[in-house]
Order: C-alpha cells, then sequence, then structure tokens
C-alpha cells in the first residue's frame, strides 16, 4: 500500500504488528471491518519524548516563573519555587511520583496550573501554546519539539491509516495543549485528540468558552477507558502507551476478539537522544508478560528514533 515501516528494525516485533494490521484488515477469519479498527496511543513517551520532563511542563514553567516574577512571594512556594529556581528534578519527581500512585505534589501543580487559566479565553490559550511550540526547544536535545517526534510511531500511524485504521490520541497530558500541534506532528486532527482537561464554561456576555478554576478529568490509568468511550464509542483493537498509567487502556483494548497491546520501552543507551528510564513504567514493564504486552525495544527495535529534523509535518 505504499506506507512501511522503514524506521522499525526486522525484529519479531516489526513482524508482530505486520502480522496482526494484516490479519485484521484482511479477508480471513481475523478480519475487522474497518469501522471497528480503532487504535489509540498515549503522547508523553510513546509519539514523542518526554524526558527531562512532559513538554507540557516546559510550558507551564514559563507561565509560573512569569506569574513569581510579577508576584514575588509565590517563588517562595511550590511549584513556582521549582520555576524559579530550574529544580526540574521536583517537578520531574512529581510526575513519577503520579505514576507511584502519590499525587501530593501533583495537587499543587493543578492548583497552580488552573490559577494560571482560569477566565482565559480557550482561544488566547490556543495561540499561547502555538507560539510556545513556535519557539520552544527541547530542553536536552536542542531541537524545536516538531524533532522531538519518533518517526517510528508517525510511520506505525501511517501504516494503520493505509489499512483502514482510524487512530487517537488518549494521552494524561492536558487536550489543549495538544490539540494546536497533533495535525502538524503527527497528521492526527484535533477532534481524535482525548486528554486531561480543566473545567470550561460558557460566558454569554462575550460569546465565549473560557476555562473554570476547577480540573473535570485526569485522563489516566482506569480513566482513559472510559473517555475512550465516552469520546469514541468503540473498544480499540490496538493501544500504544509507555507507562504505568497506560496499563488499563492497554488491558481494555485486549477485551477485543483481535488485539494488540504495544508497551514502549525506552531501554536504548547507545546514545541516539532518547534518555533510558523505567521510572514510572516499573508496573507495566512487570505486567507485560502475564499480559501478553508486546513490548517495543527503542534499543533493539528502532533503526531510528525521531524524525529527521524540520520534517514532522505529516499531514
Amino acid at each position: 500500500m505504499g506506507i512501511s515501516l522503514t524506521s522499525w528494525a526486522d525484529t519479531p516485533t516489526r513482524r508482530r504488528i505486520i502480522d496482526f494490521v494484516e490479519r485484521v484488515s484482511g479477508d480471513g477469519p481475523g478480519a475487522v471491518p474497518a469501522a471497528e479498527r480503532v487504535a489509540v496511543f498515549d503522547n508523553d513517551g510513546t509519539l514523542w519524548t518526554e524526558k527531562p520532563m512532559p513538554t507540557q511542563l516546559h510550558y507551564i514553567v514559563q507561565q509560573w516563573a512569569a506569574a513569581a516574577a510579577a508576584e514575588p512571594a509565590l517563588a517562595d512556594r511550590q511549584p513556582y519555587a521549582a520555576a524559579v529556581n530550574g529544580d526540574f528534578a521536583w517537578l520531574g519527581s512529581a510526575v513519577d511520583k503520579h505514576y507511584a500512585g502519590d499525587d501530593s505534589d501533583l495537587k499543587l501543580m493543578i492548583g497552580a496550573i488552573l490559577g494560571s487559566t482560569a477566565g482565559m479565553n480557550v482561544l488566547d490559550y490556543e495561540k499561547s501554546v502555538a507560539e510556545f511550540y513556535r519557539s520552544a526547544k527541547h530542553m536536552t536535545l536542542g531541537t524545536p519539539y516538531r524533532d522531538a517526534v519518533f518517526q517510528p510511531m508517525v510511520e506505525l500511524l501511517r501504516y494503520l491509516e493505509a489499512h483502514g485504521f482510524s487512530c487517537y490520541i488518549v494521552s494524561g497530558g492536558d487536550r489543549d495543549f495538544m490539540r494546536p500541534i497533533t495535525s502538524e506532528y503527527y497528521g492526527i486532527p484535533p477532534e481524535r485528540v482525548i486528554g486531561s482537561a480543566v473545567g470550561l464554561s460558557y460566558d454569554a456576555d462575550s460569546s465565549e468558552v473560557r476555562y473554570a478554576s476547577t480540573f473535570d478529568f485526569m485522563d489516566d490509568g482506569p480513566v482513559k477507558p472510559v473517555r475512550i468511550w465516552t469520546r469514541i464509542g468503540r473498544r480499540p483493537i490496538l493501544a500504544a502507551g509507555n507507562s504505568n498509567g497506560d496499563i488499563e487502556m492497554l488491558r481494555y483494548t485486549q477485551g477485543s476478539q483481535e488485539s494488540l497491546a504495544l508497551l514502549i520501552h525506552h531501554d536504548d543507551t547507545s546514545g541516539r537522544g532518547d534518555a533510558p528510564y523505567d521510572s514510572g513504567a516499573e508496573l507495566a514493564l512487570a505486567a507485560a508478560a502475564e499480559h501478553d504486552f508486546t513490548i517495543v525495544s527503542v534499543r533493539d527495535d528502532w533503526s531510528s528514533v525521531f524524525v529527521p529534523q524540520g520534517a514532522a509535518d505529516t499531514a
């Protein structure tokens, strides 16, 4: 069909993916109607790199630092102190603690996020995020964020679409932070982006939708299958994730008669730019054998990691 997985090494993992896709899109006993060929993908750590911290945190840190500059007293408490002092270890550990079941620091971060967006027009937020993506660079790679996208996963998206799949992003990240770039970076339109969300309200005076001062939901762990059902109305037959927060989504997908659950393992120590780590994925990796998750080794299964610089436009 003119679409190939050229950045995937010729390993059992690649062959398992191809065998599955050819089976469900063929005419044999394992065939699945095109309307039911739904694939869901986590974002951070699955479609692009999430270290040293998720991209959204980079954006938020800038907002918190600016808030602390305008109101210096904020710098005495977290997470503003971490933003002002460049304490990325604290920020990263808050995410790791969340995946380990401790949300104490995450709640501090969510409270600060709500404070920075309350009352803002959703379109103004979209413009602010788009400007961040135009100017910001990855904190360790030094490249624009569009060049931190995983080329093998973009190829997988196109390969699935060529075989009649509908692909969605299902992330613990903020839905509205992802939407401005998913078409350009991944070829996934904004209406197929499912993520965490701040509460919204309609302002009748301005006829605008604005952010509320409350958090709506965290699209992670057991919430992911619920959000998949409410937004898509179908059980996926393929899912890809990389963390403990993706276990339930992978398991939910396996309820289909034909299914494939992919778990990205960041184990590459070759220096190709994707930092190796297991933190935040320990439970998922430990459960892989029991639940038949297909582990995708960045080291062994990908012959290249990132998109060619400046070439992330897949639309």
